[in-house]
């Protein structure tokens, strides 16, 4: 009985050991997620003003006939400077005959097309308005894997939509639609959906660290954004030039392997190299047929760089490279022969 009463006694008045261990990591727990919580709200509340929601039209022609159709669409973007310069998706912009921007605030503006560049997935657009608020930007190599960001944009049309992950992984390849690979792609787990292309990717401090370019579907939580340090240069280049420019050689090839007897004999450091399968003109002669590849020859080394396939090829034309004497190594047959080629502008 005495111990019956002690019990009421112990839950009426103070609180058992166990229970008070309970209230303890509870009261932890929120304040988490209070932090969390307050990292995410102060972060969108920084960035949201300089958050677009874009929309454009383009137009098609129906059955390759003369006849046209007007096509809508939508996507995000943000405002990077003061006077009106937004970056966006190269696949939100492309081929729009119009293009309407959308701020907080709801102030409607048509925006010009600066330029884009489809082998990053970038463009900048611009609009002339005033009280405009410039996203912050940040710095990519300062990103780590884990660490908070939030994703805004306008998935769907749902505008100014906040969400939130990590970092998954970095320094990820992903494959523009113009065919290229893009290098140092942040991976997230931030959910993003179709109309969010092209929003920022922010860290906690409200920083942009990557502009917001792609999802794997059906997966779900594995999304992409191309990283700042990117985006900085492709923009600088697209308001200076309106494009990007890139070298061209004028080949078409494919990744084959080498034979093990070959790269023994000439102890090559790879086993893979670029077979050459035709030559495109772009309008003009081959500037590597010129130099006297031929058709059959396997590129293994490019300007002093190991080629061990295509997207080596691509890493290396870039526009540095525009009219410069390159040396170019390759195996035909079984002889290994040198060649020097002069890239040329890309049209």
């Amino acid at each position: 009985m005495k111990y019956a009463v002690a019990r009421e006694i112990i839950n009426e008045g103070e609180v058992m050991p166990e229970a008070a261990a309970a209230q303890t990591a509870v009261r932890s727990d929120d304040s988490l997620l209070d932090a969390y919580s307050r990292a995410v709200i102060e972060a969108a509340e920084r960035v949201s003003p300089s958050v677009v929601y874009i929309q454009v039209t383009s137009k098609r022609n129906r059955n390759g006939r003369q006849r046209s159709d007007e096509v809508t669409g939508n996507g995000s973007g943000f405002v990077f400077t003061p006077d009106g310069f937004i970056l966006t998706n190269s696949h939100v912009v492309h081929g729009a005959s119009k293009i309407e921007v959308v701020l907080m605030d709801g102030r409607r503006f048509q925006a010009q097309l600066i330029g884009d560049d489809p082998d990053t997935d970038l463009a900048v657009i611009r609009i002339t308005a005033p009280n405009l608020v410039p996203a912050q930007l940040g710095e990519s190599q300062s990103i780590r894997v884990g660490q908070l960001v939030i994703a805004i944009g306008n998935p769907y049309g749902f505008q100014y939509s906040v969400t939130a992950g990590v970092v998954s992984a970095l320094g990820r390849s992903l494959r523009a639609q113009s065919g290229r690979l893009m290098d140092g792609v942040i991976q997230t787990d931030a959910a993003l959906n179709p109309g969010n292309s092209g929003g920022p990717l922010v860290n906690s401090r409200g920083e942009v660290i990557g502009v917001n370019t792609a999802t794997i579907l059906p997966a779900q939580g594995i999304c992409f954004a191309t990283s700042i340090d990117t985006a900085k240069f492709v923009a600088g280049r697209l308001i200076r030039d309106g494009k990007i420019s890139r070298s061209y050689i004028g080949v078409a090839g494919q990744n084959v392997p080498i034979p093990r007897r070959i790269v023994r004999f000439y102890q090559l450091p790879i086993d893979t190299g670029v077979l050459l399968v035709s030559f495109e003109t772009n309008g003009e002669h081959s500037a590597a047929k010129e130099a006297g590849l031929l058709t059959g020859d396997i590129v293994i080394d490019f300007d002093g760089y190991p080629i061990r396939g295509i997207d080596d090829l691509h890493k290396l034309l870039t526009d540095e490279r525009i009219g410069r004497h390159t040396p170019v190594t390759v195996i035909r047959g079984v002889q290994k022969l040198s060649f020097v080629v002069v890239p040329r502008e890309v049209k």
